[in-house]
């Protein structure tokens, strides 16, 4: 589930109403398209998995009108020509874009200015203002723009008309902003808003001749508790390790804080969780082709999933969907099963130690399937790779805790040195 700071930051923006559009799995990214082409095929560099608002968020949510919002998204693969995914698949209405801009992000941290001479018009079907029907995606065309590996990308999106935000990845742990007017083209705005979350976006795709690497999990893929605008959540840093090695590879992180692997989110009535539990994302199992199968140039997923099913009955969902370890073994063998079929080599991790968390999630009884599921992760033979977090992270003192060198606090979530120890856990060998 999301921690305290994840839902303070949630507290900030106007009023809008709840989602009714679903995505479909059918509405692809364009993995395939050119595929064959001599400079190489799509490859993902960046994804944000999308959900919706909650009924009863813990303030009005974000609405823009006549307004751009700057976003800042972190490429793990680099290539000469993007493409961009934007996605109104959680509105229930049409979403109107009056200007879509690209550019490299000039500087670090929170900064959202432009490097000059890189920004870049994007259109769709050769038009730069477009209309994206409810419960649809819309791919860009290409743009031409030499991105190195590891850079940051600016994406504006001009909103012309009134627009409710519907669709989003609610935990970004980058500062975006929001500016008056259509500035999508300005060096540097001046924001009206800060935001911590991506809207409309979720995906850049790079032409390029390497694989993607798709990492299906929950807010310890997402990045919960690491310090924002760092990119210190452990896909990036392991990106970083790749690159270092010389591998070609893109990670496409579609990890959700809050998700789970069998279900979707279901919080009992005029309970707390009501005001946030939208923003843990469909289960596992319904978003795996819309989140894995569908990025660019996918070829090895690596599934961390399983905490919060077991967590959340009798937290922020009910009783009756307490799972079993074969439960939870069962839902990993469909993802095997999926991945195999889409042609991914499918790499499980271990789930990580949650002895005397704080969210209420450890019980004797939960810590019985986690070791159920972790052995058979280990040696049931079903995955094509193992990545062994739980020994990476553990408490040499009590293997059931979590290191208290890479606690967060919560002793569930790790720090920022928690996830470079989970970067530095990964196999190499798995991604050559």
């Amino acid at each position: 589930m999301p921690t305290r700071r994840e839902l303070l930051a949630l507290t900030s923006g106007a009023a809008v109403t709840a989602a009714t559009g679903l995505p479909t799995p059918a509405q692809a990214f364009g993995a395939q398209t050119d595929a064959a082409d001599s400079r190489g095929g799509w490859v993902a560099t960046w994804a944000a998995a999308p959900t919706t608002i909650p009924p009863n968020p813990p303030s009005a949510p974000t609405v823009l009108a006549a307004q751009t919002v700057r976003q800042i998204v972190h490429c793990s693969a680099g290539g000469d020509e993007l493409r961009v995914r934007v996605t109104n698949e959680f509105g229930n209405g049409p979403l109107r874009l009056g200007a879509v801009r690209v550019a490299l992000r000039d500087g670090t941290g929170a900064s959202t200015a432009i490097v000059g001479g890189t920004d870049r018009r994007v259109t769709f079907g050769n038009r730069a203002a477009v209309t994206i029907p409810a419960g649809s995606p819309l791919v860009s065309d290409p743009v031409r723009l030499r991105v190195p590996a590891g850079a940051d990308l600016a994406v504006s999106l001009y909103l012309p008309a009134r627009t409710p935000v519907t669709t989003l990845a609610a935990f970004a742990f980058q500062d975006n902003v929001i500016a008056d007017g259509d500035v999508t083209a300005a060096r540097t705005v001046t924001p009206v808003a800060t935001i911590g979350q991506y809207v409309f976006l979720s995906g850049v795709a790079l032409r390029g001749r390497g694989e993607a690497i798709v990492t299906l999990g929950d807010s310890i893929t997402n990045g919960a508790n690491t310090g924002n605008n760092l990119n210190h959540r452990w896909p990036d840093l392991f990106a970083a390790r790749l690159r270092a090695a010389g591998l070609d590879r893109g990670i496409a992180n579609v990890g959700i804080s809050g998700n789970r692997l069998l279900h979707d989110p279901n919080p009992a009535p005029g309970s707390d969780a009501e005001s946030f539990a939208a923003y843990f994302g469909h289960s596992g199992l319904r978003r795996f082709d819309r989140d894995v199968v569908a990025q660019p140039g996918a070829r090895f997923l690596v599934v961390l999933l399983g905490v919060n099913d077991l967590g959340h009955p009798g937290t922020v969902a009910p009783e009756s969907e307490v799972v079993s370890a074969d439960d939870l073994i069962a839902g990993h063998r469909q993802l095997i099963a999926r991945a195999h079929a889409a042609g991914l080599t499918a790499v499980g991790a271990t789930i990580l130690p949650f002895k005397g968390d704080t969210l209420g999630f450890y019980t004797e009884s939960n810590e019985r399937k986690r070791y159920v599921l972790n052995r058979w992760i280990r040696a049931g033979g079903e995955y094509d790779g193992v990545i062994d977090f739980d020994r990476a992270m553990g408490d040499p003192a009590d293997r059931l805790r979590l290191n208290p060198a890479y606690d967060s606090g919560d002793h569930l979530h790790p720090n920022d040195a928690g996830m470079a120890a989970m970067a530095d856990a990964v196999p190499l060998r798995l991604f050559r």
